[in-house]
């Protein structure tokens, strides 16, 4: 199955589903308050992934990680996340419900403001989370967002899906998912993972590196009328040179590349459709 993602051009048909969890309020002091079970959760899941990425994830996202320093036996409080987060980039993280709409998305990212919903899977779903949960998001995605190409990449995304049509939206969502979600990256020590998606999950961060699927030069107009599913693996991922493209790409014309391929249209899917 695919990983646990921050699914923005999936918001508005997710949003209109149920979901069992529910993002926890904070008490008057601002502090999140979790079980222990769900600390136990936490500590499983950042303790296995950890391991499963050595050698695989990229150079930038580990430098984040030790910038967060994570805890691993506790889920840690947005506050904490919010300081390194300013300090390296002037990021802060938002809490939200499980689900989000499109337009919601697009303001935070567009002022600063990664969406982290504050719930974390049980036990049962340690493996596949169709919603995006805490450690999705803080571990898939805040190590990343104390770097600058990164986090300028991630900013120009939302000021442009704010002012972007519902049918433009699309377009940049698949460029969203075949980069910050399910992106790879060239290294001098061979390809690596900078993907939130695959990062937080076991499964695609082995599968993605292997043979098995196919592997493209990145080009953000073949992303952008790339077809995906969220609920498997993916058949196709896009490779970045190197993460600076990320900036780069931030600073040309995104938009004139969504109105080519919308006359161009899609690609045929790489997978078979969807059962009903």
């Amino acid at each position: 199955m695919a990983g646990h993602n921050n699914k923005p051009v999936n918001q508005q048909e997710s949003s209109m589903k149920q979901t069992q969890y529910v993002a926890r309020e904070p008490d008057a002091q601002g502090f999140i308050h979790y079980t222990a079970e769900e600390h136990a959760v936490w500590n499983t899941l950042i303790t296995r992934q950890l391991e499963v990425l050595e050698g695989r994830a990229c150079q930038e996202y580990l430098d984040g990680i030790d910038k967060l320093g994570l805890p691993h036996d506790r889920i840690p409080q947005l506050g904490e996340i919010n300081k390194v987060l300013g300090e390296t980039t002037g990021w802060q993280v938002a809490r939200v419900p499980a689900l989000i709409p499109f337009q919601t998305f697009f303001e935070l990212l567009a002022s600063k403001q990664f969406p982290v919903a504050t719930f974390i899977r049980t036990r049962e779903e340690l493996d596949y989370l169709q919603e995006p949960d805490i450690f999705h998001e803080i571990f898939g995605h805040c190590p990343l967002l104390t770097n600058p190409w990164f986090a300028e990449f991630t900013h120009t995304y939302g000021k442009l899906g704010l002012q972007a049509s519902k049918e433009e939206r699309v377009y940049l969502a698949r460029l969203y998912w075949m980069t910050i979600e399910f992106g790879l990256v060239e290294t001098p020590q061979g390809r690596r993972i900078y993907g939130g998606g695959i990062l937080s999950s076991p499964k695609e961060t082995v599968y993605c590196l292997s043979d098995e699927p196919e592997h493209q030069a990145f080009d953000p107009l073949e992303a952008m009328r790339t077809p995906y599913r969220i609920d498997i693996l993916q058949p196709v991922y896009f490779v970045l040179p190197e993460l600076k493209r990320l900036f780069d790409l931030a600073h040309e014309d995104i938009m004139g590349m969504v109105k080519r391929g919308r006359e161009l249209g899609l690609h045929a899917p790489k997978f078979p459709p969807k059962a009903a």
